[in-house]
């Protein structure tokens, strides 16, 4: 069977520099950071007391406080990214075949606040389990799918991926495959994370991966400089509707950009760090590139994982030089969680919305807080750092990375 292409038309972001498509991208070219004090709880105790929390949100300004209580942050999150992507690809249309419409929103861990507070309640108590009876499906991974397409009827494929920061690259991924396939005419895949609560922060600072330079929040997350010191938690969401393009064509939709390839792989080398050599980095990209059928050299711009670790950052750039060679020197390169902050299993969906964006406009976001050259990096290498660059893109790859080993990366190109 020859298989369907896919094109992307609708998008939607909930993010901690912009609540929108349009705000998120005018921060991104303006180089705005999202971090601050941690306003959700009182950090006083912990060694990382900032993260890139959603600004001037309130989810009574989406939802009545009824529904707002039977849902966790991320859910919330979910449906308000799904809903612009929604309404951006105009798929309200009551003629369109609901059962060939699906949903695939992903989340690195789920409900965790809701986890939390059930915990504490309990341990507060008397000892009787007394649980809230939407404990349950207020905390699983995958209710925001299912939250969604119950909204919108959406009878399609209906699920959620989980692959750490990886996991809404996978998303994308599936529901690329789903509609070339021809299983669904149209796929809603995204991801949401509300990990910025005290087992969020406390947790990751266990682990010595956030940074924890609290006197400047605003300069904490810096990719591939010399003095970068772990990553800084983002919370949010971003949706996109990906469409089987004769379906897209058909009913009259705007075309953002074409999806043509995807990889998948794992480092099968440690629980946390990535391969030192970058090789699970090296394969998805080179499969990525194999399966779009283009060359290396073709490729204009890469949005990458660069989440601001000492080790992740070194070993995906060599996995880029290793893959690109001479032409690495000739792409753009830049890591927009400078400005995002690390949105864990929403970091796929987001970061993809910064590719497709990327070609839409022609406009490298750059990577901020650069203030000193890390010698184990390649000076030769563009960076785009600390000022939007323009350019013409016409195809952009974008790569996560999660705990795990887990590796996925996704390519967009121009529709011609």
């Amino acid at each position: 069977m020859s298989l369907k292409r896919v094109v992307v038309t609708g998008i939607g972001a909930l993010t901690p520099i912009g609540n929108n498509q349009n705000e998120f991208w005018n921060s991104l070219v303006k180089g705005v950071s999202g971090a601050g004090p941690i306003s959700h709880f009182d950090a006083a105790l912990f060694k990382t007391q900032f993260a890139c929390e959603l600004k001037n949100f309130d989810p009574l300004d989406y939802f009545d406080r009824k529904a707002a209580r039977k849902m966790d942050p991320y859910t919330q999150y979910a449906i308000i990214s799904a809903s612009e992507a929604v309404q951006d690809a105009h798929l309200q249309d009551e003629t369109l075949d609901k059962d060939r419409i699906g949903v695939i929103m992903a989340s690195g861990i789920g409900g965790i606040s809701t986890f939390h507070d059930a915990v504490t309640q309990f341990n507060e108590g008397d000892g009787t389990p007394r649980y809230n009876p939407f404990f349950i499906p207020k905390m699983i991974s995958d209710i925001a799918a299912g939250q969604i397409s119950i909204q919108y009827g959406f009878r399609g494929p209906n699920y959620a991926t989980v692959s750490a920061c990886a996991s809404s690259t996978h998303a994308l991924i599936d529901g690329f495959n789903i509609i070339r396939l021809g299983k669904a005419d149209i796929m809603l895949c995204g991801g949401a994370e509300a990990a910025v609560t005290i087992d969020g922060i406390g947790g990751f600072n266990a682990m010595k991966a956030l940074s924890t330079r609290n006197d400047d929040p605003e300069t904490a997350s810096r990719p591939f400089d010399l003095n970068r010191d772990g990553f800084v938690l983002g919370e949010g969401s971003g949706s996109i509707v990906l469409e089987e393009l004769e379906h897209a064509k058909a009913r009259g939709a705007r075309i953002y950009a074409e999806v043509s390839g995807s990889g998948m792989t794992a480092d099968a080398f440690h629980m946390t760090a990535p391969h030192p050599e970058g090789l699970g980095a090296r394969n998805v990209m080179k499969e990525t590139i194999r399966e779009a059928g283009i060359a290396a050299k073709e490729v204009d711009y890469i949005n990458v994982h660069g989440t601001s670790t000492p080790l992740g950052d070194v070993a995906e750039l060599k996995a880029i030089q290793a893959v690109f060679g001479e032409a690495s020197y000739q792409l753009n390169i830049s890591s927009t969680k400078s400005m995002t902050g690390h949105l864990l299993g929403a970091a796929g969906a987001v970061e993809g919305i910064v590719a497709i964006l990327s070609i839409v406009h022609n406009i490298v976001p750059p990577t901020i807080n650069h203030f000193t050259d890390d010698p184990a990096i390649d000076a030769n290498l563009n960076l785009t750092f600390n000022k939007a660059q323009e350019r013409h893109i016409d195809i952009a790859l974008s790569n996560t990375f999660g705990f795990g080993g887990h590796n996925a990366c996704i390519l967009f190109k121009r529709f011609i």
